[in-house]
């Protein structure tokens, strides 16, 4: 009888530990709290200025939760940029199809590229200054600066939408630049009606018809005449044969207060 019970039993206790097994599911952390303070390198660099240069986290899309990394520049003209282009030694290969454009490569404390998807992002958080400084092969370094920067999504392109110039000797190379649309070797969205930039100058950029700044072109020492514009130049600095040392472009959110100075001073 009492076997009969405890057999009785059996298929009831079974599917009870099954249905138990069945409602297991593997662990997964929550989210990381909302961080609305460190949406860009210029927040992180607001909340401890004593901070040196390197990569980051930034939390720049609303809930703030999602997570970026990118290197900041916290010593350039009072710090606080976010960098989301650098060249510095040629170790990494910038003549790359869309989709890598798009998503962004290469290392954050060395060359990379931030990403076109990211880029948008950051830029419509909130009012930003765009920043572009180089160094020649013979230690002069000048810059480029702009008073906003902003890059629309995908859809209209990644179009390119810039403010006045600051020269700080580089010259206006980005004159052409402003209101054009990204373009890759296998992207054309350039206003050169003969041929796709982008694979004429070994580049990807927002390309005019077609450039005076190729900074995503090919890595050369100095000047090089063969073959014509394919390196990382800014025109207006060195011309077109001549290939920078270093070459960073990078962002940082505005002030009411500083863009008044910033008139008032130009």
């Amino acid at each position: 009888m009492v076997l009969l019970v405890l057999l009785s039993l059996l298929p009831t206790c079974f599917c009870t530990s099954l249905h138990w097994q069945q409602q297991q599911t593997p662990w997964d952390p929550p989210p990381p709290p909302p961080q609305p303070d460190k949406q860009d390198c210029s927040m992180i660099h607001s909340l401890d200025p004593s901070r040196p240069s390197g990569e980051f986290t930034i939390f720049p899309v609303e809930p703030y939760n999602t997570p970026l990394q990118v290197y900041c520049d916290m010593e350039t003209d009072g710090g606080g940029w976010t960098v989301f282009q650098r060249r510095v030694d040629g170790t990494l290969n910038f003549y790359r199809p869309w989709n890598q454009y798009k998503k962004g490569f290469g290392n954050k404390n060395g060359e990379h590229w931030l990403g076109l998807d990211n880029i948008h992002l950051l830029s419509k958080a909130g009012n930003y200054e765009l920043r572009v400084d180089m160094e020649d092969w013979e230690g002069k370094k000048v810059y480029a600066q702009y008073t906003s920067f902003s890059v629309a999504p995908e859809s209209a392109g990644y179009t390119l939408k810039l403010g006045s110039f600051i020269n700080g000797g580089a010259g206006d190379s980005m004159d052409g630049h402003g209101g054009m649309k990204f373009s890759t070797f296998d992207k054309d969205q350039d206003a050169y009606g003969d041929g796709n930039c982008a694979k004429l100058y070994l580049g990807a950029f927002w390309y005019g018809a077609c450039h005076y700044a190729n900074p995503n072109g090919v890595y050369r020492q100095g000047a090089d005449t063969t073959p014509f514009a394919v390196g990382v130049e800014w025109y207006h600095f060195k011309g077109y044969n001549y290939s920078m040392k270093t070459f960073s472009m990078k962002i940082r959110r505005r002030s009411v207060v500083k863009d008044q100075q910033k008139m008032q001073h130009y």
